[in-house]
């Protein structure tokens, strides 16, 4: 099972712009998410912790 950590980059609307914290290439793509899968409490710059198909807060 994938477990990964990203930030948070950008929120627009309905949806989350996130960066995998372990990607190498500078240039790679965000990933866009819809905000309804994803903690409410979200800010830009937050990390989050995917793991078993959820999203959570990472500490």
């Amino acid at each position: 099972m994938l477990t990964c950590t990203y930030i948070v980059e950008r929120i627009d609307g309905d949806y989350a712009l996130l960066r995998r914290t372990d990607e190498a290439d500078p240039h790679a793509e965000p990933k866009l998410v819809a905000r309804a899968l994803l903690p409410p409490e979200i800010m830009e710059g937050t990390k989050l912790l995917y793991e078993y198909l959820q999203y959570t807060i990472a500490e």
